[in-house]
């Protein structure tokens, strides 16, 4: 039966091969008449499945759905266990000679930056700094177990500390009297009970599938907002910086209203603490500057930041700083660990929309982070097993009183400098955080913390780089400047919480709007190709007599349907006046070349290659379109339709009469022979000739390709 509808159709596809030639002579397009002749064969998707031999794919039910994820084997068992813990695979094969020195180099590197960086973040979190220093052992040690990428530094990240300081902040005392300490555990118990919330929601969202969730940040959105982060906590380290008193500002605009405060009491300012500070930001950016011009002759880059907290502590102590200069220090750090505790989650309704903001910004940035390293060096890591791993750091966490972490993009930068080789450096960095908190933690009790102020406030200078993004976007993708803006200017008004959700929903409305700019393109034929282009923008693309060729770039949808059929509708009458097929309609006896009464004078080809999906209301649209089209005398051919959209035109069996399996094509050339294989053949013009001996070659040629 193959062989069949192979001979059945290459009678029909002999007159396109005619008709093709026919339109090469007329355009004088300088088409090799010797061409393969499979270029000219004009195939529908119905001859086109019999052709590739389409396999049917049956829809698995409900039930088999879960036959096929519950079968359980001895294979599947021990793929679920690899996966759920991928330590197990490569820890056996784990080789000391070949990586134990990359990995011990870059655990040691990445644990000296953990110290001062977990002790600043705590300071932005609003807690006292050896929680910082918790967070920096406990999630470490998590994903050495269930994490996928060997580059990711996992620990306090500044951004996530920025937005629980913002919800800490809120922490109100009802009464004047209460001490300090009651302050700080009631932003403690804040803190661990968002992080142990986020944590769940990342679980949540495992068990939901959602490891593509990130994408819905886009990347001006998370630029956007993590500059504006970045001045905000530059506002919030003024007051340690300078001496200043100031008060943690809620609302509307905090960082203004902070700023306020400190430019109110500078004569208040201590000269103890912008010494400090001054001292510290010129030894630190002297420093980086250094490692930078010298990088290439550094081994591994110089760790100012733990110079400076060893230099800021011996000269507080010698100086006495604290009696003598009234300058701010860390104060009391607890030895050794405190024990796992569940937290309450009495406050769990009020912090609910922080968490969620912190569990996809947290995973949204390990997300990426992951991806780029992974690509640069050629392995492969699973988002949605790094999202369940980033979902037990933080529960876990949650119960030893850290707070929520994610990847450091310094610290992953120094972890892959110093030549990382597995997971095993994580687990290096954690030991050595074990050390500090049970042997010498209570050595930087007198660290003043103006000097941790400083090393926040310069480290932020990756962020407000992006500005320069300012400057790319308005030359490239201007909507995507404004999303920018929109981003920065939502969270420096929102704060951290509010802003996000503003920015998120922006960036979808700008989605929107994109799909309601697009515009339906006609597009005509390139002289010697078989390729369709936009008429406007190629002066050699020449429109097809009789047909009218349209694509559209987006997908069509019930919110831009009806802007989307009505350009079609008025560009085909309007080119149906203007470019006409030479022919005139009968109802009598003449025919077309596949044998039905000729009554169409004109075809619209809609190229739905770049159509992403079409949802039941722009199909019925579709359809009237078609009907009211066919009416009129004009055929309408579908080309380049996506798998998506043809099993939707199949599914649609009240239609079916609208649009047949013969209005659907692979290409818009494929459409355009067909349609001029079916203009009676009296009124073809510039018919190129070919001897009887040439057209039996080419039949069996066509024939030979087919086959």
């Amino acid at each position: 039966m193959f062989l069949d509808v192979i001979h059945s159709n290459v009678a029909d596809t002999w007159g396109e091969k005619r008709n093709t030639l026919q339109m090469d002579s007329v355009d004088q397009s300088g088409f090799p008449h010797n061409r393969p002749p499979y270029q000219a064969v004009a195939v529908d998707e119905a001859q086109l499945d019999v052709l590739g031999q389409r396999l049917e794919q049956r829809p698995l039910s409900f039930l088999e759905r879960v036959k096929t994820q519950c079968c359980c084997s001895g294979a599947r068992l021990k793929s679920l266990l690899l996966g759920l813990f991928p330590v197990l695979s490569w820890l056996p094969r784990y080789s000391i000679r070949e990586n134990a020195v990359g990995d011990l180099v870059s655990g040691i590197s990445v644990g000296i930056i953990q110290l001062p960086q977990g002790m600043a973040n705590a300071m932005l979190v609003g807690v006292p700094p050896v929680f910082g220093l918790y967070s920096s052992l406990y999630p470490l040690i998590v994903y050495f177990i269930f994490g996928t990428s060997r580059h990711l530094s996992i620990g306090t990240f500044a951004i996530l500390a920025i937005m629980i300081g913002s919800v800490t902040a809120k922490v109100e005392l009802l009464d004047n009297a209460v001490e300090q300490i009651d302050v700080e555990a009631a932003k403690v118990n804040v803190a661990v009970q968002l992080t142990f919330l986020c944590g769940l929601i990342q679980l949540l969202m495992y068990l939901l599938r959602g490891g593509g969730v990130g994408r819905w940040l886009s990347d001006p959105v998370i630029r956007g907002y993590t500059t504006a982060a970045g001045l905000h906590v530059m506002v919030l380290q003024l007051p340690l910086m300078t001496g200043i008193p100031a008060q943690r500002h809620t609302g509307l605009l905090p960082s203004v209203w902070t700023l306020n405060d400190v430019l109110h009491g500078v004569t208040s300012a201590v000269p103890g603490a912008l010494s400090v500070s001054s001292v510290s930001m010129v030894i630190l950016i002297g420093g980086k500057i250094l490692n930078e011009r010298f990088k290439n002759k550094l081994p591994v880059a110089i760790p100012w930041e733990l110079i400076l907290i060893v230099m800021g502590t011996i000269l507080s102590v010698q100086m006495d700083l604290v009696g003598q200069h009234k300058v701010q220090v860390v104060g009391h750090i607890p030895s050794g660990l405190s024990p796992p505790v569940l937290p309450s989650l009495s406050q769990a309704r009020e912090l609910f929309l922080p968490a969620l903001s912190v569990a996809l910004v947290g995973f949204s940035f390990l997300s990426a982070l992951g991806s780029v390293f992974a690509n640069k060096h050629g392995y492969h890591v699973d988002s949605s097993q790094d999202l369940l791993a980033l979902g037990l750091c933080n529960t876990v966490g949650g119960m030893f009183q850290c707070f929520a972490v994610s990847c450091s993009f310094s610290r992953s930068m120094v972890q892959e400098s110093t030549s990382v080789k597995s997971q095993m450096a994580g687990l290096l960095s954690a030991l050595m955080m074990l050390t500090i908190l049970l042997k010498i933690g209570q050595l930087f009790e007198q660290l003043p913390k103006a000097v941790l102020a400083v090393i926040i406030v310069v480290n932020l200078q990756g962020l407000m780089a992006q500005f320069k993004d300012l400057c790319l976007l308005w030359k490239c993708d201007r909507l995507d400047l404004v999303v920018w803006v929109a981003s920065l200017i939502s969270t420096l008004v929102f704060n951290l919480d509010l802003g996000l959700a503003v920015a998120v929903i922006f960036s979808l409305l700008t989605l929107i709007y994109r799909t309601q700019r697009s515009s339906t393109v006609v597009l005509g034929r390139i002289p010697g190709t078989d390729c369709y282009r936009d008429v406007l923008l190629y002066t050699k693309a020449k429109p097809v007599a009789g047909v009218t060729i349209l694509s559209y770039p987006s997908p069509i949808y019930f919110a831009n349907s009806q802007l989307v059929f009505t350009q079609i509708r008025q560009t085909v009458s309007r080119d149906h006046k203007k470019n006409p097929a030479g022919v005139h309609t009968s109802s009598s006896s003449s025919s077309s070349s596949s044998g039905h009464t000729w009554r169409h004078t004109h075809c619209m080809v809609l190229d739905l290659s770049s159509v992403t999906f079409m949802d039941s209301v722009a199909m019925l649209a579709l359809f009237k379109v078609a009907e009211d089209l066919d009416v009129q005398g004009v055929r309408v051919f579908l080309a380049g339709c996506p798998e998506r959209i043809l099993s939707q035109l199949q599914t649609q069996g009240c239609k079916a009469d609208s649009l047949s399996t013969l209005c659907l094509f692979p290409s818009v050339h494929h459409a355009v022979l067909r349609w001029l294989s079916t203009l009676p053949r009296p009124l073809e013009v510039h018919r190129v000739s070919l001897p009887r001996s040439s057209e039996d070659l080419m039949r069996k040629s066509i024939l030979t390709k087919c086959l």
